[in-house]
């Protein structure tokens, strides 16, 4: 009996673990055309019967987003993007030291870490959720070039309620297409990104107008495009 309840569970297991390879592979080409995090959205608005809740989402291929845009996310969430295997080590540290401290840390999730988050999981600071993380984002890198990993982060990122990705973002904040953001649209709307329901493009604060200026800083300093043909 318990021979037989192991092996079930050993295919059980075996099993989830082909699937998530298969799909995490399969996403390489194919468009995900929702995430966990849309869903979530989705499913508390229908709990809460909230018939005022629009979710908007429009997928954009990599060509036609703004050189800017993609230079903007990498210098406000994930400097390190480039080089690194899906984890900044040097980041992880620094925030556990913070912690240690006492101190209130920004956070060390990666752009790959935050694709694997939003696209398969859920908010959760649990171990269980922290192990599925690092799962997927182990795939993720293994099988997906930096180029895709930037370019489904940016169509499923939220950057304001109900507001996902970056071409619903600069239609809804802009009125232009994600081809077209400048420098100063980008790195407005990276600055939400840590927290996009508390932080409103449409209105934002004298801490996010001084984030702002830093990101476009930062920019510069990576190089700008420069960067982003690394990637390419």
């Amino acid at each position: 009996m318990v021979g037989r309840l192991f092996r079930w569970l050993l295919y059980l297991v075996l099993g989830w673990l082909v699937f998530s390879l298969g799909t995490v592979l399969l996403l390489r080409w194919v468009d995900p055309p929702t995430s966990a995090f849309m869903l979530r959205e989705q499913v508390g608005a229908w709990w809460a019967q909230d018939d005022k809740f629009v979710l908007s989402q429009r997928w954009v291929d990599w060509e036609q987003i703004a050189a800017p845009m993609k230079v903007a996310v990498i210098a406000s969430e994930d400097q390190m993007f480039p080089e690194h295997n899906g984890f900044d080590l040097q980041q992880i540290n620094k925030a556990l030291e913070q912690r240690e401290r006492g101190r209130r840390s920004r956070g060390a999730s990666t752009i790959s870490q935050q694709v694997a988050k939003n696209l398969f999981l859920w908010p959760s600071r649990s171990w269980m959720r922290k192990g599925l993380e690092a799962f997927y984002t182990v795939l993720i890198e293994w099988l997906w070039p930096k180029q895709r990993i930037l370019e489904v982060y940016l169509n499923i990122a939220e950057f304001g309620t109900g507001t996902f990705g970056v071409g619903a973002a600069s239609e809804t904040f802009f009125r232009k297409p994600a081809a077209r953001l400048s420098s100063y649209d980008a790195a407005l709307l990276a600055t939400v990104l840590p927290s996009p329901k508390r932080m409103r493009v449409s209105k934002p604060s004298r801490y996010m107008k001084a984030r702002q200026q830093q990101i476009m800083t930062q920019m510069r300093m990576l190089g700008g495009s420069a960067l982003i043909k690394k990637l390419e």
